[in-house]
């Protein structure tokens, strides 16, 4: 966020957001002065551990909850799993697999 040019009366001070948005902070919070503050520092760490997907609206009011949508993708997953072709990698596994045994 960056600072705008003066502090209102009410002791807080106006600021646009990277997005153009307005907000408001009080004086007291001075991120300038802080020390150490690195944007984006923990969000590969984050991102490791998230997968979210964007529902579309329709979607959504099926499957209202994240275990919903869970359950319904692992039914697809199994309807679906006996007509998926291996990939290349699985394919070459296989293979590596085969001659191991013999």
């Amino acid at each position: 966020m960056r600072r705008a040019h003066r502090s209102r009366p009410d002791n807080r001070v106006k600021v646009v957001t990277k997005h153009g948005q307005h907000a408001e902070l009080l004086s007291e919070y001075d991120f300038s002065s802080m020390n150490g503050g690195v944007r984006g520092k923990y969000y590969e760490r984050y991102r490791a551990g998230v997968n979210l997907a964007l529902l579309e609206p329709e979607v959504a009011k099926a499957y209202p909850t994240d275990s919903a949508v869970s359950e319904a993708l692992r039914t697809v997953l199994r309807a679906t799993k006996a007509q998926r072709r291996p990939t290349s990698e699985q394919r070459m596994r296989a293979r590596s697999a085969k001659g191991k045994r013999r």
